[in-house]
């Protein structure tokens, strides 16, 4: 049976919970044990699949077609493995579940209160495969004091009574602030933090502080006695270089020995942390640097894009190259000629996106890159994108476009060789979807399986003909111009198993350009980088070097 521990956060957002959670994860990996992590986010929202990445930043999707919050990317990337729709829930959930229940009569005519009924649900959602794992890390998202939250710190409180004594632990980050005219590192926000997890019933095991800089051992004993923990249960988490350092960080602190001591997990198995130091040696020393344009629409949040930068820093490992991420927006191009402010990058990449704002932008970005023989890789929306390119400057089509700008316009002005998607197979059945439908879950989501054209470019570099990936779009490039996209030299690369859908399109006569309608980077990790992104890199990486 597993051991839980909570993790909550203090003070302000978005302190590093995810990581911390995340390397905390590595580090009882590396000393044998199985894991498994999980994100309760208390807004009301069911997932984060409809909200703007401006709001949430990315939505990251599971092989089982969950749209979750960005920091199972952060949990998956961290542990290799794999998240679950059962890894993530959120306020909206819960009580969509509780009121689906008492519309059915499950609750045989109770009233409906928040305890027990929702602090319930709650509990059985954090029981599930608590079997399967030794240690199961679930992070609270917000922070203590959040009026959306005070459902989840009930549930977890009642979850730890319910337990054995010492099956579950609490930790707690907060921020230690430094006031630069004083000179003071200031605890007053982490005691009021932990003060105000106190009054709901619930003490930290450990805290993890959040600081510029080493936490003198003054104010390590000020934290300890204040907040009613052990000193050597006060954790430091400093500002780091890069996010890969954090597992050998947290280690050198004392993070994953002060979990198993409050277990009373003694002696402790020793870490192997080779894997680990492999990783930050290739992020510290590159042996060169590449630089990649990112051309998008919500460049004005990196978030947005949280995976595919994480990936191309994955590419650069495997490269031991620094990749240099540049981001563009792409309405800057329906105002100005692309080759001025491309013509610097060593290779191009156009990620998904929805809607029509930006898309003429990214479809002179590919076309630049097709026409100077920059590396380009286009992910999704990206690859339409390319596909409109091609139509539209090599095959002669000048009003090709995608039925998705023409539903946006109410009136048809694009001849679609991109369309909604109607009906696809899912497992052993038909999956039917409208333009009408709700927009919440109703895309193709999750993994699914593609094969590859044997000699070309993607099957030389995944190094086999049959794959999966992780899919999040609602429309697809439409097969009826295969033939005449083909015959002007683009290469349909990846078809699904049934040959209806478009996977993968490739230049076979260029340097490096594909496009797919999936989204690699879900997938990649800094200690197993992707095929596509690696291969992409070192691409960018002979770019430089002709330069």
């Amino acid at each position: 049976m597993a051991r839980f521990i909570f993790i909550t956060g203090g003070v302000v957002s978005s302190l590093g919970k995810g990581l911390a959670s995340a390397a905390l994860g590595a580090l009882l990996q590396a000393r044998g044990y199985s894991v498994r992590l999980r994100k309760l986010d208390p807004y009301l929202n069911v997932d984060p699949g409809t909200m703007s990445p401006f709001e949430h930043g990315e939505v990251f999707v599971t092989d089982d077609g969950a749209e979750t919050d960005l920091d199972l990317g952060h949990y998956e990337r961290f542990t290799g493995v794999p998240a679950r729709k059962t890894d993530s829930i959120s306020s909206g959930r819960v009580y969509t579940n509780v009121l689906e229940k008492e519309r059915r009569g499950d609750y045989l005519g109770k009233t409906i209160q928040v305890i027990p009924h929702v602090t319930n649900e709650i509990k059985d959602f954090i029981s599930i495969g608590e079997d399967e794992v030794d240690f199961m890390l679930c992070e609270i998202g917000g922070t203590v004091g959040d009026i959306e939250g005070l459902p989840f710190f009930e549930a977890i409180r009642q979850f730890s009574q319910d337990k054995p004594r010492g099956q579950c632990i609490f930790m707690h980050l907060t921020l230690l602030p430094y006031i630069k005219a004083s000179g003071e590192l200031k605890t007053k926000p982490t005691q009021h933090s932990v003060k105000e997890l106190r009054s709901i019933g619930l003490a930290p095991d450990i805290l993890v502080c959040r600081s510029e800089g080493p936490i003198p051992q003054k104010e390590r004993e000020k934290l300890a006695l204040f907040c009613n923990v052990r000193p050597d249960s006060v954790i430091a988490a400093q500002d780091l270089k890069s996010i890969y350092e954090a597992p050998i960080a947290y280690h050198r602190e004392g993070m994953d020995q002060a979990v198993l001591d409050a277990f009373g997990i003694n002696p402790a198995p020793k870490p192997n942390l080779s894997k680990w130091d492999d990783v930050t040696d290739r992020v510290h020393n590159p042996e060169g640097e590449v630089t990649v344009a990112i051309v998008g629409k919500y460049t004005q949040l990196e978030d947005a894009y949280k995976s595919i930068a994480e990936a191309l820093t994955h590419g650069g490992m495997a490269n031991r190259v620094k990749v240099k991420i540049e981001w563009v927006d792409a309405e800057l191009f329906d105002r100005e000629d692309p080759a001025p402010h491309l013509e610097k990058f060593d290779a191009i990449l156009v990620p998904g996106g929805f809607g029509e704002r930006g898309t003429e932008g990214k479809i002179k970005a590919a076309q630049y890159a097709r026409e100077n023989g920059v590396p380009y890789l286009g992910i999704c929306l990206g690859m339409q994108m390319a596909v409109i390119e091609a139509a539209r400057n090599v095959a002669g089509l000048t009003k090709a476009g995608s039925e998705e700008f023409d539903h946006e316009a109410g009136e048809r002005r694009f001849e679609p060789v991109v369309y909604h998607l109607k009906e696809w197979v899912q497992g052993n059945e038909k999956v039917n979807r409208s333009v009408a439908d709700d927009k919440g879950g109703t895309m193709r989501l999750g993994a699914y399986d593609a094969v590859l054209t044997e000699g070309s470019r993607v099957a030389q570099i995944y190094g086999k003909t049959a794959i999966d990936e992780r899919h999040r779009h609602r429309y697809e490039v439409d097969t009826s111009y295969k033939d005449t996209l083909e015959e002007v030299g683009l290469k349909f690369s990846g078809m699904s198993p049934d040959g209806k859908l478009p996977e993968i399109v490739e230049w076979p006569d260029h340097p490096w350009f594909i496009g797919v309608q999936f989204h690699p980077e879900l997938k990649s990790k800094p200690f197993a980088p992707h095929p596509l992104f690696r291969d992409f890199v070192r691409a960018a990486k002979e770019v430089s070097r002709l330069v």
